[in-house]
């Protein structure tokens, strides 16, 4: 594997992520960097769409009336609670869109972060320090929010809590209602406390329609020879090239925190070997690995099994299909990026 054809491989890379880089990397990823409400075109077909920037819009004005609070005697300000907006909806409705767009919207101190990243960095600074570090953003933004241990639940649950009390906004995508977070991943019963807590923050907006990263698209390419990915992996700057196994195994030795930093300055990922994963361990990495290499644009070209066969009909069958689903959808989108 390792060929004296000058192409890098991310399994030679171990990355360190400080604090302070977790905090820069708050921001909507690439991807989304230049995107608004002007430039989502809601599905006419769709009025859900239409009516759901008209949501955004009054989070966005509403998030912001909070945080300047209400002027008092003597020029002091009483701190007004923050408000919830959860947009809601299947795979590639343009919810991530719609929350980056309401990110750049409003002014002043605010954070975007998937689910992971805001467990990650309640994990690193402390629950405490968490909040005092968000306590005076505006909004928070939180994609693909899901709720997939007990631990998460309760500590966010009481993170979003604690800042909507001290005027911080939150605004969150995800494919589950509120009510229906955590169903079929855990004992949700034991955890309706936490999670009704969390459900009453939100004003919930239904977006519906198809995923527009297959509108019209084929199905998964036919995967190339492991020869043919060494080669093309070789002509393109900035590629890196891994053993689907080699790269599974290396995925275990970090925290899913890194994996950002991972894929720094790639430019296209080339693996050989892609098979189907057994494991939900194994299979949960590389969903985390697959939407950081979504959120930078970075294709992904393979040999081996068909790229919508990664994930066994078991795991499509379990609690984390939403996750497995959309893994798939994206990595499908990245395959005919290059």
């Amino acid at each position: 594997m390792h060929g004296s054809s000058g192409v890098r491989h991310l399994v030679d890379r171990h990355p360190d992520v400080t604090p302070q880089r977790l905090i820069a990397q708050l921001v909507p990823p690439p991807t989304f960097a230049d995107v608004s409400f002007d430039t989502y075109l809601p599905d006419p077909a769709e009025p859900s769409q239409a009516a759901a920037v008209q949501s955004c819009l009054r989070f966005c004005a509403q998030a912001t009336q909070r945080r300047a609070g209400k002027k008092k005697l003597f020029g002091r300000r009483e701190v007004l609670p923050g408000v919830g907006l959860y947009l809601d909806g299947g795979f590639g409705v343009g919810k991530t869109h719609l929350l980056a767009s309401s990110y750049y919207r409003v002014p002043g101190p605010k954070a975007f972060a998937t689910f992971g990243e805001l467990t990650q960095l309640a994990g690193v600074f402390g629950f405490v320090e968490c909040i005092e570090l968000l306590a005076e953003y505006v909004v928070v933004c939180i994609d693909e929010f899901e709720l997939d241990d007990p631990g998460n639940t309760t500590l966010i649950s009481r993170l979003l809590s604690a800042l909507v009390e001290r005027g911080v906004s939150v605004a969150a995508t995800s494919n589950t209602l509120p009510e229906q977070l955590g169903e079929g991943r855990f004992a949700a019963q034991d955890f309706l406390r936490e999670i009704h807590t969390l459900a009453a923050i939100f004003d919930t907006v239904r977006i519906d329609g198809p995923d527009y990263r297959h509108r019209g698209l084929p199905p998964a390419p036919e995967p190339l020879s492991d020869d043919e990915v060494t080669r093309r992996a070789a002509q393109v700057p900035g590629a890196t090239l891994d053993d689907f196994d080699a790269l599974c195994v290396h995925l275990a030795t970090m925290h899913p925190s890194r994996y950002l930093t991972l894929i720094e300055d790639v430019a296209a990922v080339f693996l050989t070997g892609v098979h189907r994963i057994d494991d939900q361990n194994v299979a949960l990495r590389l969903v985390s690995l697959t939407d950081r290499l979504y959120d930078a644009g970075i294709p992904v070209i393979a040999s081996g099994a068909k790229l919508d066969t990664v994930f066994s009909e078991e795991m499509l069958a379990g609690g984390f299909r939403k996750k497995y689903l959309r893994a798939t959808s994206r990595l499908l989108a990245l395959s005919r990026a290059l």
